[in-house]
């Protein structure tokens, strides 16, 4: 038989796509050692077994031949019939499933890694080696740890140090959502999607707590004004959002866009329903939870794919995690990077962000439209028409809820004949300067005058995990002189 070190293999023997190209590429035309093809490009099976030792270093790891401490237990307990058996699978099965080639080719790469790995020392205490013929390997769970300190870096340098131009944060939030259009879930879900008219996500709900009359009058009948997101003078800090930055905020369902407020009992709120009018496009942050990774496990970079998909589980967490009122003035930092950033990463761009609502966890989502993608479009009224409104009707029994808008439409008046107008004086053009109540966003989002509701605030319910808190009181040990031990508490007596 030929030395293992001089066989080789060409990529038709080679199952592994991955592998498989490397072969194509920096093969030599050889004869193959296994099909006998003369005219295929070849590598020896030496170099098959570097590939296949990279792979290993990164993704598995070799089983314990002995039990574990309760293992041990288990074992040694006369009432247990429970016997050892070692984890993971066979490494000669792994190296063939993993390249996709014959057990043939299998066994002359593990024969080349067992002496390359064999050590006499090892050998005369009986402990295994690496790629003994008779060892055992598990896949190798995926870390994150290099992300999770970066980021922690980053959100301690928001906090303490640079706020603003974090050149640091700008490059890692780059490599972290390089390719965002890319990624699906393990469903196959993209983490980027579409709503707006034709889509499931057509309108968000959006609610607005009032303690005065004169301005819940204000918002029924104008509800795209007092309603939508205010003006920046106006906006403050929020989850996604720096003081000063209006965005808007909804959510999927009426009861949770309420809840996201947190009325008081005795207050009332208006909720209202706006309608997409424009297609966006919002990251998903629960698709962040189950980010599906493709690809090789001999590309080196496959494994930092890998545990980028965990850490964006570990962010889908953070992003939606419930933050103490005290503590959001700090907390929402990192959050409101992340917003930032993606409202202004490089095309294709991100209108908003689609998460999980902190007050009511479920299905129903809650969505931020960046400012750029904000804008309420403005009602429209005939010239002169007057507003008014009411929010009780009298009884004989008293006062009872009864809200209306009414708009009292001008008179119509016949077109009187024109005169000659007077010439006009001289208008100069101011350049540079915009007018007041301009605004070149496009239009987003429009209020539905009829889907606006009034709520009171009778009572407020929770859900909580109730845990019994424990109390036992313990003598003080007493040290004496001259003694090694403290007193025993066991022997106390109360």
């Amino acid at each position: 038989m030929n030395d293992d070190h001089e066989l080789k293999v060409c990529h038709d023997c080679i199952g592994e796509s991955y592998l498989c190209g490397i072969v194509e590429v920096a093969g030599i035309v050889a004869t193959c050692s296994y099909c006998k093809n003369d005219e295929e490009p070849c590598i020896t099976v030496e170099e098959l077994a570097d590939h296949i030792e990279g792979a290993f270093e990164r993704h598995y790891f070799k089983t314990s031949e002995h039990p574990d401490m309760y293992e041990s237990l288990m074992q040694s307990d006369k009432e247990s019939n429970y016997e050892f058996e070692r984890h993971g699978e066979p490494v000669l099965e792994v190296i063939a499933e993993a390249a996709n080639v014959s057990e043939e080719i299998a066994t002359d790469a593990l024969a080349i890694l067992e002496q390359r790995f064999a050590s006499f020392e090892a050998d005369q205490i009986g402990e295994e080696c690496e790629f003994d013929s008779e060892s055992r390997y598990e896949w190798k769970s995926a870390r994150d740890h290099e992300y999770a300190r970066e980021w922690q870096e980053i959100e301690s340098s928001l906090k303490s140090q640079t706020r603003f131009f974090n050149q640091g944060a700008e490059a890692f939030l780059s490599r972290l959502f390089k390719e965002l259009d890319d990624r699906k879930t393990r469903d196959d879900n993209p983490v980027v999607v579409t709503a707006g008219p034709d889509t499931e996500l057509k309108s968000f709900f959006r609610a607005r707590v009032f303690h005065k009359s004169d301005e819940l009058d204000e918002a029924m009948q104008r509800p795209d004004l007092h309603l939508g997101p205010p003006p920046g003078r106006f906006a403050r800090a929020g989850r996604m959002n720096a003081h000063g930055i209006s965005m808007f905020y909804g959510a999927s369902d009426k009861g949770v866009a309420l809840a996201e407020v947190r009325p008081p009992v005795g207050s009332r709120a208006l909720v209202g329903e706006f309608e997409l009018t424009r297609p966006v496009r919002l990251l998903d942050v629960s698709a962040l939870h189950s980010v599906y990774v493709e690809g090789s496990i001999f590309d080196p970079d496959h494994v930092n794919q890998l545990g980028l998909a965990k850490f964006m589980k570990r962010l889908s967490d953070r992003i939606t995690m419930p933050v103490m009122p005290d503590d959001e003035t700090t907390e929402y930092l990192i959050t409101q990077m992340i917003a930032d950033y993606l409202a202004r990463r490089p095309e294709p761009a991100l209108d908003g962000i689609l998460f999980s609502s902190v007050q009511c966890p479920g299905e129903h989502r809650n969505v931020v439209l960046f400012h750029h993608a904000a804008r309420v479009e403005a009602m429209e009224f005939p010239k002169g028409t007057e507003m008014s409104s009411q929010q009780f009707s009298s009884y004989e029994e008293g006062d009872q809820p009864d809200y209306w808008v009414w708009e009292t439409l001008p008179k119509v008046e016949l077109p009187v004949e024109k005169k000659d107008a007077e010439p006009a004086g001289l208008e100069f053009p101011v350049f540079g300067l915009p007018k007041p109540d301009s605004d070149d966003r496009a239009v987003a989002l429009r209020a539905l005058t009829q889907s606006v509701t009034a709520h009171h605030i009778a009572s407020v319910q929770f859900t909580t995990d109730e845990y019994e808190v424990h109390r036992h009181r313990i003598a003080k040990p007493e040290w004496h002189v001259g003694s090694k031990a403290p007193f025993d508490v066991s022997k106390a007596d109360f």
